[in-house]
């Protein structure tokens, strides 16, 4: 018991919420003998009333914030009285375990959390309803609140219904791990190519990928060995073993079933694994196809052996060879042939990889375009210079 103040109060003296009013005789059947001696006698100190709330100021106040361990004080004696100086759990005040919200029938959130996972819906209130008319309730000496106890029971309902809705997941860290694991991958692996793909994006609208590919190049190996090693953190974090849920803390060790997973629970983490499994192996491909583009990129564009072949033997078609500088792949020879091709009075354009050059072949009857090429070249991002002409 705590003396506080001598001051007419309706509000709690440690929250600050208004408290409601409770008749003595509620204090004097709850609370533990050695305090509640100190609550005197009033003349109401009957329970005919039943549920009937008290009306008027009856000199006890009664505070159901669950933030405050307050559960009884005096309006002018400034006395306060505690949840442990109770001899039943206040469930109002109580966030976790059995919280009661009847104390007539034996309803708690507990009760009701078990009737709604077996049935999906609880009939509490219409079983509190029934037991009113026969036997009869006595909330003023069994409720801490000391009044009826169907509003409270009402959002207990909605309590054990919200705790037992399926949230949306809770991204552990081990999740974000996998998640920035499969991330790095995929962008390591674009990031290995680019020298390949992004001069062919530039040149597809018209930029220039001059210095790109090759600034590029020298940083593969690096992004290579990155893509590697998220791939390499991202299995084990896929497929390390799983803790199994402990059976300290909360769970109890008395119940046989009290620590078994919920089906639903086990269905949903074996769906999620089975989905970051999946995901992993889809990321895996996917760095692959990025890591091997520049290997395959020319086997999905125009063929350009066709192309070659339609004037190796035309007598009035001159075929003049240019060394070219600054190819790391098989896509750089694309977007050399394309630039290469779009100048005027170039008939073909084939781009030899491997020994770094190209044969440009054009009509015998004309001027070869050097300077023209020359620049296209150029401004494909390589340099060429013309070895000799058939």
């Amino acid at each position: 018991m705590t003396t506080t103040t001598t001051a007419t109060t309706t509000d709690c003296p440690k929250c600050g919420k208004k408290g409601k009013t409770v008749k003595a005789v509620t204090l004097r059947a709850l609370l533990k003998d050695e305090y509640a001696a100190e609550v005197a006698v009033a003349d109401e100190s009957n329970c005919e009333s039943g549920c009937s709330p008290s009306k008027g100021n009856t000199g006890w106040r009664f505070c159901d914030s669950p933030q405050c361990d307050v559960v009884y004080f005096g309006e002018q004696s400034g006395v306060t009285f505690t949840k442990d100086q109770l001899k039943v759990a206040v469930g109002v005040k109580e966030a976790t375990g059995e919280r009661p919200l009847c104390y007539c029938f034996g309803h708690s959130v507990a009760t009701i959390t078990s009737e709604l996972r077996l049935k999906g819906q609880s009939n509490a209130l219409t079983d509190i309803r029934q037991n009113m008319k026969d036997p009869g309730c006595s909330c003023e000496v069994t409720n801490p609140s000391g009044s009826c106890c169907l509003g409270t029971v009402a959002r207990g309902i909605e309590i054990a219904k919200a705790e037992l809705t399926p949230t949306a997941p809770v991204v552990s860290s081990g999740n974000k791990a996998e998640t920035i694991t499969k991330i790095g991958t995929v962008l390591s692996a674009i990031m290995a190519s680019s020298c390949c793909w992004l001069p062919l994006v530039l040149l597809a609208f018209g930029v220039s990928g001059a210095g790109i590919a090759g600034a590029l190049e020298a940083y593969r190996p690096l992004f290579i060995v990155l893509t590697f090693g998220f791939l390499a953190a991202s299995f084990y974090l896929t497929y390390r073993p799983r803790k199994s849920r402990s059976t300290e803390g909360d769970c109890c060790s008395t119940a046989h079933d009290c620590c078994a997973v919920p089906k639903e629970d086990t269905m949903r983490r074996f769906s999620m694994m089975t989905v970051n499994k999946f995901m992993l192996w889809a990321v895996t491909l996917l760095a692959v196809v990025f890591l091997l583009f520049p290997k395959y990129v020319s086997y999905f564009l125009a063929s350009r052996e066709a192309e070659s072949g339609a004037t190796a033997t035309n007598p009035l078609v001159t075929k003049t060879t240019i060394a070219i500088e600054g190819m790391t792949c098989e896509g750089c020879s694309v977007a050399l042939e394309k630039a290469i091709k779009g100048v005027p009075g170039v008939l073909t354009a084939k781009v030899d990889y491997g020994n770094k050059q190209v044969v440009v072949s054009t009509e015998a009857c004309c001027q070869f375009p050097k300077d023209e090429i020359l620049k296209a070249i150029k401004d494909a991002g390589f340099s060429g210079s013309v070895v000799g002409a058939e």
